[in-house]
C-alpha cells in the first residue's frame, strides 16, 4: 500500500482528519489496549465482547470533518445532530480529536494513556455507552432510538438565529414515522428570527439486515421526493469504485459551500442585511399574517439546501471477510470481523485494516493528535464537540407572572365553576408575553381544542407556507407551532429545552401515547444526564393534557384512556412528576410550579369544561405546595387538625385525584353527610400523585407517619381515581391501610354517552362512591334505614342512565347539583 504524503491542501488536512476518526473508531470497538499497534495484535488486546457499530461510522466521521473545515473558513456556529443510532465511537473519536473530551475527561487525555483509556472504556462495564448519549460531547440527541433527529434539530433551530444545525440523517432512520413527518418542519422555521437545518441524508444502503428504502429508489424518484418536500439537493456520491477518495472529498466539500451559501442567502434576503452576524428582525413591510388582506399570501418559507450523501455501508472497513462481501452491504453494519480474539486470520486482517489509515501520520509518539491536524480544528465554542447550544442549560429562568390576577375569584363559596385550561390559558399568554423568545408552545392542532387560545392574543401560530384568507391565527413569527403529529412536536419542544429554552406540549390525554417511547427516551436522557457532571440543567418537560378520559363523552371510546399515567411513574423517581389538579386555580399553581423546575418531566392532567371552583388561589397554591391535603369543609368530621396525633379518626376516608373524581368524591361525601349525618367521613384530594409513594421510593412521598395520619392505618379508603385503578395500588402497595384501600377508576368502559353516563358505566360516579362507604365501614349495613338509602342509590343510578338514554342529556339532579357544606 502506497504511504500517503503528510497534508498540505485543506482537503488533504480534511482527509487527515477523517483517517484519524476512523482509526478511533475502530480502536474503540475492537482493542483495550496496544493503542497505537506499538506491536502486533495479540489476543489479550482484544475485548472479550464486542459491542459497537462500525457500518454508520466512517460517513458520520466524514461529515464531521467537512463541517470542521466550513466552520473554520466561515465562522458559523453549527451544531451536529448525529441520527443514526450507533454512531457512538465516531461522534467519541471525533469530540476526542476536537480536544473537548479531554476537557470534560482528564483521565481520556490527549496522549498515550489517554488513547488507552479512550478505546477501552467504549461499550465495556463501567465505561461509556455504544450509542451517542448525554456522556457524549455535543450530543442533544439519544441514539437509543431512531427517528428524532430531524425534529430536535429544527427545535434547536429555533429562536437561534446565527446557528445552522447539521443533521445527520441515516437512511434506516429515514424510514420510521416520526423522522417521515420532520421533512416538513421547516413550515415553522422563519429565516429571519431563527437558524437553519442542514439535512444531511445519508445513504449507505442497509440498515441490520436489509437494504433501506430511500437507497433502492432511482435518483430521479429521490430528487423529486425532496424538492416535494421543500428542499433543494445536493447529491455527493463517493467510496465505489475504488475511486480516489479526494474526489469524494471535493465534491463533499463544494457542497457544503453551496449549502452554507445558500443558507447565508436565504438568512440576508430575510433579514434585509449582509446575512453576517446576529440578525435583526426585517424592518418594512413585513409578511402578512393570516386575513390582513383579500387575498391569499404567498409561500413564504425558502426551499433550504440538503445533501443527500450516498457512500458505502462500512466504508474504508474489510471488504471481503471468509469469502463474504462486508463493505457496502449490511454485514458491515455492527463488528466486522467477529472472531478477531480468536482467529488469528481474523486478527491479522483487523490490524492491516487498522494500520490502513496511517497511524504514524495521525499520532505522535506521545499519542497525541497529530500538528497537521490543528488547522482543521474549530477554537472554543466553534468546535462542534463544544458547542453551547448542546450543553448551554436553561439559558435563563422564564419571566412568571403572578397568578393572583388570573385566578378565579371564589368569593368564599365552594359554588363557582370554571373551565381550568380556559383560565390558565390567559395566564399562559402573559407568559408568552413576558418571554418573547424563550418560550414556545407546542401542540398537535388542538391548542384551541383544549381551550389555550387566549394565547392568541399576544402571537400566532408560526407559519412559513401559503396563507389565506379564511386562515385564522397564522403568522410568519408566531410562538406556537401546531402540526398533527404527537412526534414532531414532542421532538421539536425537546430540541428547543435541549438547547436552553421553554416550552410546554399540550395534548389529548388518550392520543399522547402515540409518544410513550419518545417520553422513555427523553426521561432516560434526563435521568443520565443528571450523573454527567458537566451537563447543565434544563427546563422540564410538561405536558398539559386535557380532552380527558372522562369528558371524551362526545368523541367515545377511541378518545378515552388514561394509561399515559402509568407510563410515566415507571421511570427513575428523581425524574418524573404526575399532577392532577382538581380544579382552575390549582392548575395556575400547579403550572406556575412546573415552569419553575428543571431537570424532571412533568405530566399534567386537566380538565378543559366547566368544573367546580373549590379553592381561592391562596388555597390551591397552599394545597399545590402541600402535594394532597384533607378538604375537611367537604368532609363530615369534625376536628381534625393535620398533624395533631390526638386528631380524631373518621369511620372512612374519601380519596380523590383528578377533577371529575373529585366532583364525584365531594358529591358522595356530601350525600353521605345529608342522609347520614352522624358518620364521619373524611375527604383527601391528591394533586400530587407522587406524594402516595413511600419516602424512600420517590422525593415528593410521604412518610409511613404521615401517610398513616391522613388515611389511617385500619378505615375503609375508597379512592376515586382519574386513571387506571392500579395505579394507586402500585403506588400505595407498601402502606399498612393498603388492604383497605379499594379504588374506583377507569376500567375500559366507555362509549359517546353523557359525562354522568361515563362515570356511572365505570363505576365511578358519586352514588356508587357512597355506596362504597355504605358497603365498607363495618356493621354499617345493618344500620337502621341503612337498606332503603342502598335502594334508593341504586335507583337514582339507573334513573340518571334511563333520563339519559332518552333526552341525551344528564338529569338536573346531576346537571343543576351544587356543593353545600355543612
Amino acid at each position: 500500500m502506497a504511504r500517503r504524503q503528510a497534508p498540505e491542501a485543506t482537503l488533504d488536512t480534511v482527509d487527515l482528519w477523517w483517517r484519524a476518526a476512523n482509526y478511533l473508531t475502530v480502536g474503540q470497538i475492537y482493542l483495550m489496549r496496544n493503542p497505537l499497534l506499538r506491536h502486533p495484535l495479540a489476543p489479550a488486546d482484544i475485548k472479550p465482547r464486542l459491542l459497537g457499530h462500525w457500518g454508520t461510522s466512517p460517513g458520520l466521521n466524514f461529515v464531521y470533518a467537512h463541517l470542521n473545515r466550513v466552520i473554520v473558513q466561515r465562522g458559523i456556529p453549527t451544531l451536529y445532530v448525529c441520527g443514526p443510532g450507533h454512531g457512538g465511537p465516531a461522534m467519541v473519536a471525533n469530540a476526542w480529536l476536537d480536544g473537548t473530551y479531554s476537557e470534560l475527561f482528564p483521565k481520556v487525555g490527549q496522549d498515550l494513556e489517554g488513547l488507552h483509556e479512550l478505546m477501552r472504556q467504549f461499550s465495556f462495564p463501567g465505561g461509556i455507552p455504544s450509542h451517542a448519549a448525554p456522556e457524549t460531547p455535543g450530543s442533544i440527541n439519544e441514539g437509543g432510538e431512531l427517528g428524532y433527529s430531524l425534529m430536535h434539530a429544527y427545535g434547536a433551530a429555533l429562536d437561534n438565529p446565527g446557528l445552522v444545525v447539521a443533521c445527520v440523517v441515516g437512511d434506516g432512520e429515514a424510514e420510521t414515522g416520526p423522522l417521515a413527518a420532520s421533512w416538513r418542519a421547516h413550515a415553522f422555521l422563519s429565516p429571519a428570527t431563527d437558524g437553519a437545518v442542514l439535512p444531511i441524508l445519508h445513504l449507505n444502503g442497509y440498515k441490520i439486515a436489509n437494504p433501506t428504502l430511500l437507497a433502492r429508489i432511482p435518483e430521479e424518484e429521490l430528487v423529486q421526493f425532496f424538492r416535494g418536500q421543500g428542499y433543494e439537493p445536493l447529491l455527493v456520491t463517493g467510496g465505489f469504485d475504488d475511486e480516489d477518495p479526494m474526489r469524494v472529498h471535493e465534491r463533499m466539500a463544494a457542497a457544503l459551500d453551496e449549502a452554507y451559501g445558500r443558507i447565508h442567502d436565504i438568512w440576508a434576503d430575510a433579514r434585509g442585511t449582509n446575512g453576517d452576524g446576529e440578525a435583526d428582525a426585517p424592518e418594512g413591510d413585513a409578511a402578512p399574517t393570516a386575513g390582513e388582506d383579500a387575498t391569499s399570501a404567498p409561500d413564504a418559507r425558502p426551499r433550504w439546501p440538503m445533501i443527500v450523501l450516498r457512500t458505502p455501508k462500512g466504508w474504508t472497513g474489510p471488504k471481503v471477510v471468509d469469502g463474504v462481501q462486508v463493505e457496502g452491504t449490511f454485514h458491515a453494519h455492527q463488528v466486522p470481523l467477529a472472531g478477531v480474539r480468536e482467529d488469528d486470520a481474523h486478527r491479522a486482517m483487523l490490524e492491516e485494516w487498522m494500520r490502513s489509515y496511517w497511524p504514524e501520520e495521525l499520532f505522535d509518539l506521545e499519542g497525541r493528535p497529530a500538528p497537521g491536524l490543528a488547522p482543521l480544528r474549530p477554537v472554543g465554542g466553534m468546535r462542534m464537540s463544544a458547542s453551547p447550544h448542546a450543553n448551554s442549560g436553561m439559558a435563563e429562568p422564564l419571566d412568571l407572572p403572578v397568578t393572583t390576577p388570573f385566578a378565579v375569584d371564589t368569593g368564599g363559596a365552594r359554588t363557582m365553576r370554571a373551565g381550568a385550561t380556559t383560565v390558565f390559558s390567559h395566564w399562559l399568554a402573559e407568559v408568552m408575553r413576558r418571554n418573547p423568545s424563550t418560550f414556545r408552545l407546542f401542540g398537535p392542532d388542538e391548542v384551541a381544542s383544549n381551550r389555550l387560545q387566549a394565547v392568541f392574543d399576544v402571537t400566532p401560530r408560526a407559519w412559513m407556507e401559503a396563507l389565506d384568507p379564511a386562515d385564522e391565527h397564522l403568522g410568519r413569527e408566531g410562538r406556537v407551532i401546531e402540526a398533527l403529529s404527537e412526534h414532531l412536536m414532542q421532538g421539536m419542544l425537546e430540541g428547543y429545552l435541549l438547547t436552553g429554552r421553554h416550552g410546554l406540549l399540550t395534548s389529548y390525554e388518550a392520543f399522547i401515547h402515540i409518544v410513550d417511547s419518545m417520553f422513555n427516551q427523553h426521561a432516560k436522557w434526563v435521568e443520565s444526564a443528571h450523573e454527567v457532571p458537566w451537563r447543565q440543567d434544563i427546563a422540564s418537560l410538561t405536558y398539559l393534557l386535557s380532552s380527558h378520559v372522562w369528558r371524551q363523552d362526545h368523541n367515545g371510546f377511541s378518545h378515552q384512556d388514561p394509561g399515559f399515567l402509568n407510563v410515566v411513574v415507571n421511570k427513575q423517581a428523581d425524574v418524573v412528576r404526575v399532577y392532577l389538579p382538581p380544579d382552575a386555580n390549582t392548575l395556575l399553581a400547579t403550572m406556575a410550579h412546573c415552569f419553575g423546575t428543571t431537570n424532571r418531566v412533568n405530566a399534567v392532567v386537566a380538565g378543559k369544561q366547566l368544573q367546580g371552583a373549590w379553592l381561592s388561589m391562596d388555597e390551591a397554591q397552599a394545597h399545590v405546595d402541600a402535594g394532597l391535603g384533607v378538604w375537611d369543609w367537604a368532609g363530615s368530621e369534625l376536628g381534625y387538625v393535620a398533624g395533631d396525633p390526638g386528631a380524631s379518626v373518621p369511620d372512612a376516608v374519601i380519596a380523590c385525584a383528578g377533577d371529575v373524581p373529585t366532583t364525584e368524591a365531594i358529591a358522595a361525601a356530601q350525600l353521605l353527610r345529608e342522609r347520614m349525618p352522624r358518620l364521619r367521613v373524611r375527604l383527601v384530594n391528591v394533586v400530587d400523585l407522587m406524594r402516595l409513594q413511600d419516602a424512600r421510593e420517590h422525593p415528593h412521598g410521604l412518610s409511613h407517619a404521615e401517610f398513616d395520619a391522613i388515611f389511617t392505618t385500619d378505615r375503609p379508603v375508597i379512592f376515586a381515581f382519574h386513571g387506571y385503578p392500579a395505579l394507586i395500588h402500585q403506588l400505595t402497595y407498601r402502606r399498612m391501610n393498603h388492604a383497605n384501600i379499594h379504588v374506583r377508576g377507569f376500567k375500559e368502559r366507555g362509549t359517546t354517552t353523557t359525562p354522568f353516563d361515563m362515570v356511572h358505566l365505570n363505576d365511578l360516579d358519586r352514588f356508587r362512591l357512597a355506596l362504597d362507604v355504605l358497603e365498607r365501614v363495618p356493621g354499617l349495613a345493618e344500620r337502621d334505614g341503612v337498606a332503603g338509602l342502598v335502594e334508593d342509590w341504586h335507583s337514582q343510578r339507573l334513573e340518571a342512565r334511563a333520563y339519559a338514554y332518552e333526552h341525551g342529556e344528564d338529569p338536573p339532579f346531576v346537571t343543576e347539583w351544587e356543593f353545600s357544606g355543612r
